[in-house]
């Protein structure tokens, strides 16, 4: 039977296998495509179909701004070792992402992934970096900010990367901005950004422990007003004593500066991601008494 592009294209997409490959395999398989991936995996050919399911928590941060300051993208990417995420394939890879979606202004995860890097997309580019190094590849999440003031980026290290998005001031204050969003990590720009359902849900357990302190109910409710002014300090920029002069709150700072904040993001490599913990010496004794 004939084997079509279409079908070489995705088997070509499910094991990061070269094209010649994967037609060479279909044929062998009659065009069936289960069949052709279990003799890739057998031969060692086929590699990112396998290393899909393989959890890809370490990798890095990374931003891209337009050279008139407009836009910004930030841009986070998985692999499954520290090794890797150093090493010049992935760096090579996560840069020509980054370059690609500041150009491209994708809307969408599909439409970034369709992107060009070249002769091929980011999702087949994505597939050959996982045949290449061995390890499970992954384009997390990525926004794009775009600005009419001041835009300014931070990145510690290749692990966090702050956006943020002023009016007012200059770049070095909304530099240090980001800065301070990196170290704290804040929830919100202000309290006016605080879901409804968080602030409810704080207030029940401020009540809760309140009165478990035996406080009459009116001294229950100053005691809970307080605490969740201190809780909403905690958690939004404005509120937030700044890094650099803990006598100062950042919204006391903006506004000594006649600046505000419109938005930040802030990426962490791997927060969210559950990672499997991996005892050694358990692993190596179970092995031994399975011997």
């Amino acid at each position: 039977m004939g084997i079509t592009a279409a079908q070489v294209k995705e088997l070509r997409e499910r094991t990061g296998a070269g094209m010649m490959e994967c037609k060479k395999a279909l044929v062998e398989s009659g065009g069936d495509m289960e069949a052709a991936i279990e003799a890739m995996r057998k031969s060692g050919l086929a590699k990112a179909d396998k290393k899909a399911g393989r959890v890809a928590a370490e990798g890095a941060v990374v931003v891209r701004q337009s050279a008139d300051n407009q836009f910004a993208a930030i841009i986070e990417i998985n692999c499954e070792t520290d090794f890797v995420s150093g090493g010049d394939d992935f760096r090579g890879f996560i840069d020509a992402v980054a370059d690609a979606v500041l150009a491209g202004k994708p809307d969408s995860m599909d439409a970034l992934n369709a992107l060009s890097l070249g002769s091929q997309s980011i999702e087949e580019a994505r597939r050959s970096l996982i045949a290449r190094i061995g390890e499970n590849v992954q384009v997390r999440r990525f926004e794009l900010i775009e600005s009419a003031g001041v835009l300014a980026s931070y990145l510690h290290g290749i692990r966090i990367g702050v956006v943020v998005s002023a009016e007012g001031g200059d770049a070095g204050l909304a530099r240090d901005i980001a800065m301070h969003v990196a170290a704290i990590s804040p929830q919100c720009v202000s309290e006016a950004e605080v879901p409804a359902e968080t602030l409810a849900r704080e207030r029940e357990i401020l009540v809760a422990q309140a009165r478990t302190e035996g406080k009459p109910e009116e001294i229950v409710e100053k005691m809970v007003a307080g605490r969740m002014r201190k809780f909403l300090a905690e958690i939004t920029l404005t509120g937030q004593p700044f890094v650099k002069d803990p006598e100062l709150t950042v919204g006391k700072l903006l506004e000594q500066n006649q600046a505000a904040v419109k938005r930040f993001v802030r990426f962490e490599v791997g927060e969210g991601i559950d990672k499997v913990e991996e005892n050694f010496a358990d692993e190596v004794m179970a092995q031994v008494k399975g011997g």
